[in-house]
């Protein structure tokens, strides 16, 4: 006979089992999820970062093909999902846009931007609701744009002058494009210049921007794997973003003292002849809401960081890549000029009143948008919770990366998708509005970009101007075929090499 004292032990192990069992299967978090998405091997601890390579965006597409629209990656110890088909896209950013709309906290932006306290990313809650709803009713309506025209038109008109009395031919027409979108968003944004040393600080702010976007590009291990966190303290790299972020706020902290002043100096005086700028708007916006939802100075500060860093980088690259595919195809460059110019007529002028007869010009820029969206991977996402897609298991926490340079060249939905083809937009209602997931340069549902309308109205402009008054043409000696379409690697994909050309009058 086995004595009761013998079963005690196993008996109570069983009962201890039983309960793990069910609390493990009573407990949605810590169950095996069923089905992840495809995956390439990965090696221990770096997990797959090391197929991501200087160009993300090209050797995730390449991984796609291999494994699927829908990707799961390791990046150290952040799983990704790796978005590349518009269905996917659309699942993400439409149908279950609420649980993926938080962002991961990156170090970098974090200690810049305040503890993420501006539009792109805040975490998603109601402080971003608010801070973005002040955003898209005071500063990015359209009724906003468009008080903002003469401002656009004034910057177009001295680029275009500054081109005519170059004294020489050939020009880089890169760093024109950047001094023009620096130009027209600061005083958009700040109510003065701040290039070419017309204003107190220019070279120190433009130093900034440089430094920040090569921190940015920077991999910091610790972002992906905790426990080498403290290599950015050995190598310099945490002093130098804390240096960067100070250096920002004392700049954008004497930009709002120095509003502040003004304002009161017009209070005095009863001065009303300044026209009001972004950061006037804001300050306005806090006075207004004191009571109700108070806007701090960080959050300020915070926004008009997001209209530069935003803003300049999208705006002049769209641009460069434009000119740049032009070059490379003359006839629609010539059929581009025909079309500006016929509207142009005797005027000799084109203004913003005409760019809604330009419909070969927007099919242009749609194009190059299709072939070279300025933030190939668009802005990471983040899973609030666990969900499902197309049958695979998603767990809460991941990290989702949507390859909108891989959507726009899928060839399941463009004919010839690597080819520069504007005429594929004349007889579509397709737009870069977030509606159509297959063509996403913008992003699309609740984190999409506020800007677009912005954006495009200097984009538009800015081409129709160009091709209005100059011919343009590569270098001498330099072939179609021989043009450099290299991009350089960053967050924002520009040029590798400046686009340089040769100018001469409308023929």
């Amino acid at each position: 006979m086995i004595s009761s004292s013998h079963l005690i032990v196993p008996l109570v192990s069983f009962i201890l089992f039983i309960i793990f069992l069910f609390k493990w299967y009573s407990n949605p978090s810590s169950k095996a999820l069923k089905r992840l998405p495809p995956s390439p091997p990965k090696l221990p601890l770096i997990g797959n970062l090391h197929q991501l390579g200087l160009f993300p965006h090209r050797s995730l597409h390449a991984l796609s093909k291999r494994y699927g629209p829908l990707m799961l990656l390791h990046l150290g110890s952040v799983p990704a999902l790796i978005v590349s088909s518009a269905d996917a896209a659309c699942e993400i950013m439409k149908n279950q846009d609420l649980i993926f709309s938080n962002r991961p906290k990156l170090s970098v932006i974090d200690k810049v931007i305040y503890g993420s306290k501006d539009i792109a990313f805040a975490p998603y809650g109601e402080y971003w609701r608010q801070v973005r709803s002040i955003c898209v009713l005071h500063l990015l309506s359209n009724k906003r744009v468009q008080s903002f025209r003469r401002i656009r038109e004034e910057e177009m008109s001295l680029m275009i002058e500054k081109i005519r009395h170059s004294s020489s031919s050939s020009i880089n027409l890169s760093n024109i494009l950047v001094t023009l979108t620096n130009d027209i968003i600061s005083r958009v944004a700040l109510g003065r210049k701040y290039s070419d040393g017309e204003a107190e600080g220019s070279t120190k702010f433009e130093l900034m921007l440089k430094e920040l976007a090569e921190l940015l590009g920077t991999f910091n291990p610790g972002d992906y794997i905790p426990r080498l966190n403290w290599i950015k303290r050995v190598t310099g790299f945490e002093a130098r973003v804390e240096k960067l972020a100070r250096r920002f706020d004392e700049f954008f902290e004497g930009v709002v003292e120095e509003h502040r002043n003004r304002k009161k100096g017009e209070t005095n005086l009863k001065d009303s002849s300044h026209e009001a700028d972004l950061v006037d708007i804001l300050l306005e916006a806090q006075r207004e809401n004191m009571a109700v939802s108070p806007i701090e100075n960080d959050t300020i500060k915070a926004v008009i960081f997001d209209i530069f860093a935003a803003g300049t980088d999208t705006i002049y690259t769209s641009l460069e890549w434009t000119m740049a595919e032009l070059l490379r195809h003359p006839k629609t460059m010539e059929k581009l000029q025909n079309e500006v110019r016929q509207i142009a007529g005797s005027k000799l002028d084109i203004t913003e009143d005409d760019l809604e007869k330009l419909s070969y010009l927007k099919a242009v820029m749609k194009e190059s948008l299709r072939l070279h969206p300025p933030l190939p991977l668009l802005l990471p996402r983040e899973s609030t919770q666990d969900s499902s897609i197309s049958g695979y298991d998603i767990a809460r926490g991941t990290r989702v990366l949507i390859n909108s340079w891989a959507i726009g060249r899928d060839p399941l939905v463009w004919e010839n998708p690597n080819d520069f083809q504007p005429e594929r937009f004349l007889n579509t209602e397709m737009d870069f509005r977030g509606l159509n997931f297959e063509y996403i340069p913008f992003g699309a549902g609740r984190r999409g970009c506020p800007g677009i309308t912005f954006a495009i109205a200097v984009d538009e402009l800015a081409l129709a101007k160009l091709i209005l008054n100059f011919d343009f043409a590569l270098p001498f000696g330099l072939t179609e075929k021989d043009f450099d379409m290299s991009e350089a690697p960053g967050n924002t994909i520009t040029k590798k090499f400046p686009l340089v050309v040769t100018i001469s009058p409308p023929s």
